[in-house]
């Protein structure tokens, strides 16, 4: 094998590094580069730039990044075709597209910057000091008050309400999806880039995805992914951040009981078993909530 070559891209004295020369001032007409996210392996580069007092998050498919060993037009594509996807789910918990264009040889989603920290953050916190480091956001969000945490999932669990509502169903929902901001408490989800519409068929085998996250039919090719695919997305991400992650003895849960029964029937190998929709999860999850609350009273 050849020696991969490594050049090194400086805008605003941010560097980053690339496979292949490619020009970015571009980004300097949105504002000055203040931070870059290049140790992803989805084709794409990201940015935070500031514009004035408000702040940007830019993301650019069609430079060759170190982590990705697809084809550059490939990424294009997918970001092109992910671009309706976050227009049509709009939502008060996902990141808000402002503006999308072509530009040198790909093309970019601008955002409105959230400030927030991502739960998988593996560029500086790589298993295990992910759950171990004392900065690590996932070890710091473990050791929020369990109100808090609880108030973080209902805004997950309120926007995949919204995303089943839409006709449609999450692929590629992981913690790496998920913002937090410890200075307001407050949660935004990001990267649905593959987020589709329904039907949709399992057509690779092996989906996309984390594997604490995903159900059986998303390893079968074949399979339906639908709402009771997305009932088990849905239980696993309260495992994650409550439970064991893929452990989900009680004795590893950190909620209520009532609320563990909820995930554990969620996150069932057996489609009919869970419940029939994340509106039907969440609806049973907020009654199981509201009990341990009553009971908490008395």
């Amino acid at each position: 094998m050849g020696v991969i070559p490594v050049i090194t891209i400086d805008v605003n004295g941010v560097s980053f590094r690339l496979k292949e020369y490619q020009n970015f001032d571009w980004l300097k007409t949105l504002g000055k580069v203040f931070c870059v996210f290049d140790e992803q392996d989805s084709g794409n580069l990201s940015f935070g730039i500031q514009e004035g007092r408000n702040k940007l998050f830019v993301k650019y498919a069609g430079a060759k990044t170190m982590d990705y060993s697809g084809n550059p037009e490939d990424a294009v594509e997918r970001l092109k075709r992910a671009i309706p996807v976050y227009q049509d789910l709009k939502h008060p918990s996902l990141i808000n597209l402002v503006n999308h264009f072509e530009v040198g040889n790909g093309y970019a989603g601008v955002f409105e910057w959230f400030d927030g920290e991502c739960l998988h953050p593996h560029w500086s916190f790589p298993p295990p000091q992910k759950y171990t480091h004392p900065d690590s956001p996932y070890f710091r969000f473990r050791q929020l008050p369990v109100d808090l945490r609880l108030t973080s999932l209902d805004a997950i669990f309120q926007f995949h309400v919204h995303v089943e509502a839409m006709d449609c169903v999450a692929i590629d929902f992981y913690d790496g999806s998920i913002l937090y901001d410890f200075s307001t408490n407050s949660t935004r989800i990001c990267d649905i880039d593959l987020y589709a519409k329904k039907p949709f068929i399992n057509n690779m085998g092996r989906l996309w995805g984390s594997s604490r996250f995903m159900s059986p039919e998303e390893f079968e090719m074949g399979a339906v992914i639908d709402e009771q695919t997305n009932v088990f997305n849905m239980g696993a991400t309260a495992f994650v951040l409550f439970g064991g992650e893929s452990d989900r003895s009680l004795s590893k849960w950190e909620a209520s009981e009532a609320l563990y029964e909820v995930a554990l029937r969620a996150v069932d190998e057996g489609r009919t078993k869970r419940f029939s929709s994340v509106a039907e999860f969440y609806h049973a999850w907020r009654e199981a909530r509201y009990r341990n609350v009553i009971q908490k009273s008395l």
